[in-house]
């Protein structure tokens, strides 16, 4: 009985997620470019096919629930240190802006995660360990459900910047082979984006549409230099800003970054083969070789108990 308690509680807090993560995010003055950029395509792409009313997809959520998402947004906002927002936007960079995640988002779901937590822990605290047990789990739960959203998007960020890492190589030969062809760089860019995919391709692409609206190249590839954790996309960036300004051929630039991002790319791979028998040497003590004993000994180790 108590464990059908506690599993309806918890399963409550997840509606309750649930439903508030389908309330939209309020709009602000200080949305990021990315932001705007893909509601111009989407605007643009819906053009001539049908027309969204303003308030029809929030029409359909009730106001008290929206309401109650502004205020636990609120307080994921209050609780967050000073700098914790310029972090988590931050973060968010590093992840690509993914479209289901803005700034207001993760701190409603941080506000959601501190109240679910909070409320399902008590319950389950209460019903097997008393009152003491009620406040330790509500405030694990609490302080669990809060920087959950934290975690998910760090993990988020550190995935992309990986696979950012390991696209740079083709992404560089890809601009090489153009320029070499005789296409300029920005019409390289133009059709790596087109052509490409992965997070490096979409992170050109980002940089063209920065050009379009007004953006220098070389602004534009110091935001997308910011936007990473990578050190040779940022040399790459430097190298290319560099080249321009000193009046260097932008091909054999180009030529010898893929070089050398070849060479790093297979310097990573071999230091992680290297890493492997580590990581595997537990694993293989802790779980393979009991198992592979059990099997190869214990017939032996049965008989002799028998004969004795």
């Amino acid at each position: 009985m108590l464990l059908l308690v506690a599993g309806l509680s918890a399963l409550a807090g997840s509606a309750v997620v649930l439903a508030l993560a389908a309330v939209p995010a309020r709009e602000t003055a200080g949305g990021n470019l990315v932001r705007s950029l893909q509601a111009f395509d989407r605007a643009r792409a819906q053009a001539g096919t049908h027309r969204v009313e303003p308030g029809a997809r929030s029409s359909a959520v009730p106001a008290w629930l929206r309401a109650l998402g502004d205020r636990l947004e609120h307080l994921g906002r209050a609780l967050t240190p000073g700098t914790g927002v310029q972090r988590l936007e931050r973060q968010l960079d590093f992840a690509g802006n993914p479209a289901n995640m803005t700034v207001d988002q993760v701190l409603r779901g941080k506000g959601i995660g501190l109240v679910s937590g909070l409320l399902t822990w008590l319950v389950i605290g209460t019903l097997l360990d008393g009152a003491q047990g009620a406040l330790l789990g509500a405030l694990g739960g609490a302080i669990a459900g809060f920087y959950a959203c934290d975690l998910i998007v760090r993990n988020r960020a550190g995935a992309r910047q990986q696979e950012l890492a390991r696209s740079l190589p083709d992404v560089l030969d890809t601009l090489v082979i153009s320029v070499e062809a005789g296409l300029g760089f920005d019409a390289a860019l133009a059709q790596v984006a087109r052509h490409g995919k992965g997070p490096m391709v979409r992170e050109l692409f980002r940089v063209l549409q920065e050009m379009q609206i007004g953006k220098s190249r070389t602004e534009a590839l110091r935001a997308m230099a910011a936007r990473t954790t990578v050190l040779e996309l940022k040399g790459f960036v430097s190298a290319i800003i560099h080249s321009g300004e000193l009046g260097v051929p932008i091909a054999s630039v180009l030529r010898e970054q893929a070089s050398e991002m070849r060479t790093k790319s297979r310097q990573r791979a071999e230091e992680q083969a290297q890493k492997v028998p580590v990581k595997i040497l537990f694993p293989v003590l802790f779980c393979i070789f009991p198992a592979m004993f059990v099997v190869v000994l214990g017939p032996g180790i049965l008989s002799i108990m028998r004969s004795f």
